[in-house]
């Protein structure tokens, strides 16, 4: 009897587990965790890229700039190739995977290709 009851006692535990689990990543909704990520893309921004890249420009070489018609220009046609630039360099543009972190180099250029898809109008 014992060990049919400490069966039940441990299947409730799970049951509640799974149930507290369950509540918990519902309580984070797409829409939460992509803010989340866009409030990171854009401090990862302001501590490692706007130093040269302030509002989409570039202060060294104008035509670098992250405005939509100079991406497309240069080839850059999505997030992941801004990610990768940002992860190796480009030009005399070090790479600054060491300092982004895991993943903020894809972080950063979600963050980076949506502001440019509004023209870096803020809102």
């Amino acid at each position: 009897m014992k060990n049919k009851m400490f069966f039940f006692i441990l299947s409730v535990k799970e049951f509640l587990f799974i149930v507290v689990f369950f509540i918990f990543s519902l309580s984070f909704s797409p829409k939460e965790l992509n803010a989340l990520e866009g409030n990171l893309g854009k401090s990862l921004f302001d501590n490692h890229c706007a130093g040269c890249h302030l509002n989409g420009g570039n202060i060294i070489r104008r035509s670098k700039n992250l405005k939509i018609s100079s991406l497309k220009r240069n080839g850059i046609e999505d997030s992941n190739e801004i990610a990768k630039i940002a992860r190796q360099g480009i030009g005399i543009m070090d790479g600054y995977e060491n300092l982004l972190g895991e993943n903020g180099d894809q972080i950063v250029a979600d963050w980076i290709w949506d502001q440019a898809q509004k023209a870096w109008i803020q809102g």
